[in-house]
């Protein structure tokens, strides 16, 4: 019993992450859009963070602007890819990053579908300008997914346990 819901408690995480990331990315998004509209720029942080509405085809730092299709043809694989490794770890650490990593992906890729006029061509809403860079939500989850994956990694944490007890049943490393 204790191993049915397990995996239930992980998918419900990654459930539960998934939707409060995405409410906030897409809500930040519409409020960038409804009030940065036309202006130039709302500094937040004097030389370290503004509000600037941008409308990206491209990926980080406008990288790939035409291209916009592959961009959205490979968020679409790594959404599929991050959802069949969280299914099969059996780590809640695990599950959390992949949690904020498909939602950073999933928001930017609503964009591409919501604001394409071609095939998959949309554009990505970025509003935080940090002067080197506009990104927005999503991005922040991506970088933080990313982060927590590679520290994830440097401390040994396994993707999956392989302790088994005598029985046979694996155990559980969360």
């Amino acid at each position: 019993m204790q191993r049915q819901r397990r995996p239930r408690t992980r998918a419900a995480v990654f459930a539960c992450i998934t939707a409060v990331a995405l409410v906030a990315d897409q809500l930040t998004k519409a409020l960038a859009q409804t009030y940065l509209a036309g202006h130039r720029s709302v500094r937040v942080i004097p030389n370290m963070l503004s509000l600037t509405l941008v409308h990206n085809p491209g990926a980080s730092l406008g990288m790939g602007s035409n291209m916009t299709w592959l961009i959205a043809l490979l968020a679409i694989v790594a959404c599929i890819v991050l959802v069949l490794l969280a299914s099969k770890t059996d780590s809640m650490l695990w599950t959390v990053w992949f949690a904020l990593a498909f939602a950073g992906a999933f928001g930017n890729l609503i964009d591409r579908f919501a604001y394409a006029d071609g095939f998959l061509n949309g554009k990505v809403v970025d509003f935080l300008d940090y002067g080197w860079s506009v990104g927005n939500v999503a991005d922040i989850f991506l970088m933080v997914a990313g982060v927590g994956i590679v520290v994830t990694i440097l401390c040994n944490v396994p993707f999956r346990s392989t302790d088994t007890t005598e029985d046979g049943a694996t155990g559980e490393s969360e």
